[in-house]
């Protein structure tokens, strides 16, 4: 495309030189033979066959080379400058207009091929321009109406061939010859010259065809990508319906395990006090059965919002206080809290994950491990909650994956976190959270 350009700039630099050559000869020639006629007194003898002659063919001479610098430097400045506003350029192309037809009329309209290089530019300066149509009329009318056989109807004009005519015959067909030649081939150029334009726009239309075509395949993988989105957004949410599943189940598996974990060690404590203590094994069944209830209670709160209804009452710290207090009152496992964290408050999800953790190991500690104590224990580790908790139960050598160590892990790590297990002395979680602390969410927390 480039080089396309730059072969139509050398045509037009070409015409440009042509012009200036045909201009030159023209009025050189009116001039020269004036002269002539002058030299040899016969000037009455060629007026009387003549309908008219040029005032003043030395000052014609020079008007039309100046006149031709001024067309020259027009188009330099349009052609290197580039005008980036497009007024300057219409005005510009005006000019070229007003002074060739300037030239045209000091010539006599004895050679108009000027007004054809004026029209070459309008092509090529306008051809997007919303004024391309109105300049292109423009200078097609004036060319045709420029015709000396045309206007010398009208007026009285002088006539190059009637200054051809003042020569012998064989020098005559020398001079028209090379002046058919000089008009022809300013024709030809300019016909070559719109030869080269057109192919600059097919070349153009070609391009955005390409370009549609490249368009056109990328809004189809486009489409292909949203389709592949949409299947990954659809899995995605698959996903997240099996995870949060996966959550209920251990919510629900938390809450079971630690209330009927709790009732089966109140009831075996009742069966074996009953016979000597009844007063006492009443009490102990109401606290049974108020602990159950609360225990149903969970259970739904846990199906229908995910959240330790303990958590929903009370705060985090409280929370713990009391899910020990019920486990020693209820069972024959005492259980301490350590806690050097104040206060104890952090995120929803981060406070549902520490009591969680309690809960489930509290619950395998006396189910599994038949543990008698548990330490639990909280402080503030390198901007992270370090967590541990310690029973004296049978422990195992060799810890299996089960239903409540997976849950311990999952929660953990929701939260980036880590955990580990050790069953060489009865049976300790140690657990490192990462906490987002903020003072936004104490504020939040004082609201509630």
């Amino acid at each position: 495309m480039r080089a396309k350009r730059i072969e139509i700039s050398l045509v037009k630099y070409l015409m440009l030189f042509l012009n200036w050559v045909t201009v030159a000869a023209v009025t050189g020639f009116i001039l020269v033979t004036t002269e002539e006629i002058r030299a040899f007194y016969i000037a009455r003898d060629f007026i009387g066959g003549v309908d008219a002659i040029p005032r003043r063919p030395g000052m014609i001479f020079v008007a039309c080379l100046l006149l031709m610098g001024i067309l020259t430097c027009s188009f330099i400045m349009r052609d290197i400058v580039h005008f980036k506003n497009g007024k300057l350029e219409a005005g510009s192309l005006f000019c070229d207009f007003v002074v060739s037809m300037a030239i045209v009329m000091l010539l006599n309209f004895n050679y108009n091929g000027i007004l054809l290089w004026v029209f070459a530019n309008v092509i090529f300066y306008t051809k997007n321009s919303s004024g391309q149509f109105l300049f292109m009329l423009l200078a097609v009318l004036s060319f045709v109406g420029t015709d000396h056989g045309l206007v010398s109807v009208n007026y009285s004009l002088y006539d190059i061939q009637d200054y051809i005519s003042y020569y012998e015959a064989g020098r005559q067909s020398y001079i028209l010859g090379i002046y058919n030649v000089l008009t022809s081939l300013n024709m030809v150029i300019f016909i070559i010259f719109c030869v080269f334009v057109i192919q600059e726009q097919r070349g153009t239309i070609e391009k955005v065809n390409e370009l549609y075509e490249k368009l056109s395949k990328a809004n189809g993988e486009l489409q292909q990508a949203n389709e592949e989105l949409q299947e990954y957004a659809d899995m995605k949410e698959k996903m997240g319906q099996t995870k949060e599943r996966n959550r209920l189940a251990r919510e629900i598996h938390d809450t079971l395990g630690h209330t009927l974990t709790g009732i089966s060690a109140g009831i075996d404590a009742c069966i074996a006090m009953i016979d000597i203590a009844p007063d006492k094994t009443k009490s102990q069944l109401e606290v049974i059965s108020g602990v159950t209830r609360e225990g149903i209670q969970e259970i739904r709160r846990s199906v229908s919002q995910l959240r330790p209804d303990a958590l929903e009452r009370l705060r985090l710290k409280d929370a713990i206080q009391k899910m020990v207090e019920d486990t020693n009152t209820l069972t024959n496992t005492n259980v301490s809290f350590d806690c050097r964290i104040q206060p104890l408050r952090f995120c929803e999800d981060e406070e549902n994950a520490i009591y969680r953790v309690i809960q489930e190991s509290l619950t395998n500690a006396m189910r599994h491990g038949q543990a008698t104590q548990v330490d639990i224990r909280m402080w503030p580790e390198d901007g992270d909650v370090r967590l541990t908790i310690q029973d004296n139960g049978a422990g195992c050598k060799e810890i299996r994956p089960g239903f409540g160590t997976a849950h311990i892990r999952e929660r953990i790590a929701l939260l980036n976190g880590t955990v580990s297990f050790d069953g060489s002395h009865g049976f300790l979680v140690d657990a490192t959270i990462p906490i987002r602390w903020g003072v936004e969410y104490d504020q939040s927390i004082d609201s509630r």
